[in-house]
């Protein structure tokens, strides 16, 4: 019988939620970034093989809201449990179990969804400090009363719960994902078998020129922005696609920053971005992007749900 089921990858910021599922279904469709927060809402792929069909649920990383945009983010990320068979709990090797994650236990009791816990970036650290991170949050979880997968206890074996792996290094990235199919139930295929993700081709663009903010603008300016593809046309020789895109951001100065010296950054932004998405639609795209201040979109209802935080 195939297994099947609905995996939510939840934790904090910018411990590798994204980078990780890119490599379980070996191919990126969330962007990625080393700054915190660069997930916003659910990213839903899909996985199939010979033993059955995995629906990955990547959520933005649990943290404290400041703003409405953080209460969607809060919510997008909680509310996967509600149609998730196991939950990946992601965390990073370190001992220390600060207020973000007595956070995340919280939610991870009230939600009673059996919990695989995945430690990520194995590869920073030695095998003494991976076992005394999976003693430290197996006592932890148990504390909080909540459901291990697989098995009565949290077991501290190799390669069971919790799970070692680096997301980075593909290390141990094989094994979890047996062990994902071991731990799901028996069921259908819920998409077409060459289905990969529910994300549409502009909403990819989208973050991919996200992305390239995040990667080439400093300090607070990427967190205030926000991506909208205006439109996207295939031209009628189908030579290429042409793309015109706005960047939003919250203040006049975050936009002289954005463009740059003689538009040196947008460019930079746009050349980046152009690569990505040419790769993903296996086409030439002719990218035009525009920079449009709108302040404090951030706490406009209205303006979140125009740029796709509905």
């Amino acid at each position: 019988m195939l297994k099947s089921g609905f995996v939510s990858i939840l934790g904090r910021p910018n411990v590798g939620k994204s980078t990780l599922m890119n490599e379980l279904i070996d191919m990126k469709i969330a962007i990625t970034s080393s700054r915190a927060q660069t997930t916003r809402k659910e990213i839903k792929t899909i996985y199939t093989d010979e033993r059955g069909q995995i629906v990955f649920l990547d959520t933005p990383g649990i943290t404290r809201a400041d703003s409405k945009l953080g209460e969607y983010m809060y919510s997008a990320a909680v509310d996967t449990l509600k149609t998730s068979d196991l939950v990946m709990w992601l965390i990073e090797p370190s001992t220390f179990i600060g207020a973000g994650e007595r956070n995340i236990l919280e939610v991870l009791s009230r939600a009673k969804v059996p919990v695989l816990l995945v430690i990520n970036k194995s590869d920073t650290c030695d095998e003494e400090r991976l076992g005394k991170t999976a003693a430290t949050y197996k006592a932890a979880l148990e504390e909080a009363s909540v459901e291990p997968a697989g098995c009565k206890e949290f077991e501290l074996v190799p390669d069971k719960n919790p799970i070692a792996v680096s997301a980075l290094e593909k290390k141990n990235t094989d094994k979890l994902m047996s062990l994902l199919y071991e731990l799901l139930p028996e069921g259908p295929m819920y998409y077409d078998s060459e289905a990969v993700t529910e994300e549409t081709e502009r909403d990819i663009a989208a973050e991919f020129i996200r992305e390239k903010c995040l990667k080439f603008l400093d300090k607070e300016v990427p967190h205030g922005i926000a991506v909208i593809i205006d439109s996207m046309k295939e031209r009628a020789d189908g030579s290429l696609i042409d793309i015109d895109a706005s960047i939003i951001c919250e203040r006049e100065s975050h936009k002289g920053i954005i463009i740059g010296k003689g538009g040196a950054t947008l460019k930079r932004i746009g050349i980046a971005a152009r690569k990505d998405i040419e790769d993903m639609l296996g086409i030439k795209v002719n990218l035009k992007i525009w920079v449009k201040v709108r302040r404090d979109w951030k706490n406009n209802l209205n303006m979140l749900n125009e740029y796709g935080y509905r």
